[in-house]
């Protein structure tokens, strides 16, 4: 997979970042956390820029587009990702020897494999540049893409039909925003009579509220 071997490319500075959780150091700035945010950009441009010329603009509209994206690099999309890279093996070798027992219940959570991916792919975008990346990240998705586009979800949809068989109706709410106005990470909540179900992280609202309907259809199936 070229993913892995431009990851097997980076610098021991860059690399050892990927794979510092945040509560594994002093310094927020040695932690993947930066390196997840560019990577998410990347990630979106590359999948966006591989959609975009092969799909009819008679068929597939911005709105029909944006929820393809959503779906193919959604929190599911990118752990199994990560699982494919074997990150978790490598998160887990490199925790600091005191923490390996939680650390185990922190790898094990979509949020942090999806952030790692998304860690991975701005390193090497830092390292390797855009082009080498894109190609590298649409091999990746591969698969991911061909399911959003073979069996395309909406979430909200999806959500609100199994409310309604419930007589309940939901309701989204922003819970925070990061970064700068042209670079805006939207965390939002789904909520159901003041109760959250479900939260999403996306650079745009429409996809936010699509992870955080997901948790919430996923979370009412399980139940």
């Amino acid at each position: 997979m070229l993913l892995a071997e431009l990851l097997d490319e980076l610098p021991e500075d860059l690399a050892r970042q990927v794979f510092t959780h945040a509560s594994w150091s002093e310094r927020r700035g040695d932690s993947y956390t930066r390196l997840a945010f560019l990577g998410d950009s990347v990630l979106a441009l590359a999948v966006t820029a591989y959609l975009y010329p092969r799909l009819e603009a008679e068929r597939f509209g911005a709105g029909r587009l944006t929820k393809i994206r959503a779906q193919a690099v959604s929190g599911v999309s990118c752990r199994a990702v990560a699982e494919r890279l074997a990150l978790p093996d490598r998160l887990r070798a490199a925790a600091p020897p005191g923490v390996r027992e939680s650390a185990a219940a922190l790898i094990g959570t979509e949020r942090v494999l999806a952030s790692v991916i998304e860690a991975v792919i701005g390193a090497c975008y830092l390292h390797s540049g855009y082009e080498r990346t894109a190609e590298a990240v649409v091999e990746a998705f591969a698969p991911e893409i061909e399911d959003a586009l073979s069996n395309p979800v909406d979430f909200k949809s999806a959500l609100q039909e199994l409310l309604a068989r419930r007589g309940a109706e939901v309701g989204y709410e922003v819970s925070s925003e990061e970064g700068p106005p042209h670079e805006r990470v939207y965390s939002v909540v789904a909520l159901v009579d003041g109760e959250e179900l479900g939260s999403g992280r996306g650079r745009s609202k429409k996809h936010a509220e699509q992870e955080a309907a997901r948790m919430a259809v996923e979370r009412l199936s399980g139940e």
